[in-house]
């Protein structure tokens, strides 16, 4: 048996521009986690999926007589359903065996009646399944590799994913990260080795720099007890069509905000809210010229009570919902914040953040 287990993730700041290959954005790994355990091999060459995604029964997947290939039942195009395919490439290259096994998906991403809190299951899903593929198989892979197929496999069913959710549960802690160009890796996938894709020159600009604690501020995370579709709303987003002048301009300060936001982190508690207050209307000014809702009403009391009390809040991740985030003075008692989050039915969220992996990049 082997059990391997992924944090889930919260967007800071650089939401919607990182979708864009180069552009940055801060992200912080929290330690609630989803696991996934492996039992194998299994017998009769058919394997399962147990997981509460798959309501009516377990994701039944086998292998293709003569080549091996991983075959899902009723072709299923999920994120489970790629990672398997996506690894097993990889496996086929590198030489072991082929083999089927279960998988028992458990996640404490979500709350007590199962509703997702905008942590990134689906991001972690994918990457402790690739981290239990690599010791089933032997594959020594680096952490940055796993990150790699991970993103591989993401893109294959949501392309417009920019990696960041699958970099926080990869490495942990918080960090500075970009993207790489993921259609230029979905087409060299299309037509070369899995083995060929991860070295190839195609990853650039992608990006992961662990950032340090933040210094004389405390991170806060509140949700507003509805769910929001992250693909809907990037899409939303980008079918604007906007003028290449206004998207030039909030590329440039979305990346203002987090290069400030950097900065302040290392120990400029000012210039950190001040960066989060602009991020803050930066997606406000977005979601206007989008017609986008980015900022829902509970999400605009989130950020408004959190400034009453001074602190700096804003939506973490696309919006529409979920969470947000706010960064409290050090010291400062947060009972007032959570009093009127609560007060707006605003559920405060205790996420310690999960400490980078072992052998995740250097500063």
């Amino acid at each position: 048996m082997i059990r391997t287990s992924a944090p889930g993730k919260l967007y800071v700041a650089g939401e919607y521009a990182v979708v864009d290959p180069g552009q940055p954005a801060v992200l912080v790994a929290v330690d609630r986690r989803l696991t996934v355990r492996l039992d194998g091999p299994a017998e009769p060459g058919v394997g399962r999926v147990h997981s509460d995604v798959y309501p009516t029964g377990p994701l039944t997947w086998g292998r293709e007589g003569g080549s091996g290939e991983v075959v899902v039942a009723h072709d299923v195009r999920d994120h489970v359903a790629a990672t398997l395919r996506t690894v097993d490439r990889l496996r086929a290259e590198r030489g072991p065996a082929p083999a089927c096994f279960d998988v028992r998906i458990s996640s404490d991403l979500e709350d007590q009646h199962g509703r997702k809190l905008g942590l990134g299951s689906s991001g972690a899903v994918v990457v402790a399944l690739v981290a239990a593929l690599d010791q089933f198989y032997g594959l020594g892979l680096t952490p940055t590799e796993r990150f790699q197929l991970a993103l591989l496999a993401t893109v294959q069913v949501s392309p417009r994913a920019s990696g960041g959710d699958l970099a926080a549960s990869t490495f942990g802690g918080w960090l500075r990260y970009t993207a790489p160009d993921r259609a230029a890796l979905v087409r060299e996938l299309a037509e070369r080795p899995v083995s060929e894709v991860l070295g190839s020159a195609a990853w650039e600009p992608f990006g992961v720099r662990p950032l340090p604690r933040p210094r004389g501020l405390d991170l806060l995370v509140g949700w507003t007890g509805s769910p929001a579709s992250t693909d809907l709303l990037v899409a939303g987003v980008r079918g604007e069509r906007r003028a290449a002048a206004r998207r030039e301009d909030f590329l440039a300060a979305s990346r203002a905000c987090v290069d400030d936001l950097v900065t302040g982190l290392a120990g400029d508690p000012e210039a950190a809210t001040d960066a989060v207050r602009r991020a803050r209307r930066l997606l406000q000014q977005l979601g206007h010229d989008s017609g986008t809702l980015i900022e829902t009403e509970r999400l605009r009391a989130l950020c408004d009570v959190a400034e009453e009390h001074g602190a700096a809040a804003k939506p973490s991740g696309a919006g529409g919902g979920d969470c947000g985030v706010a960064l409290v003075p050090a010291g400062r008692p947060p009972a007032g914040i959570l009093a009127g989050w609560e007060a707006h039915g605003i559920r405060h969220l205790d996420l310690p953040v999960s400490p980078p992996s072992e052998g995740s990049p250097g500063p």
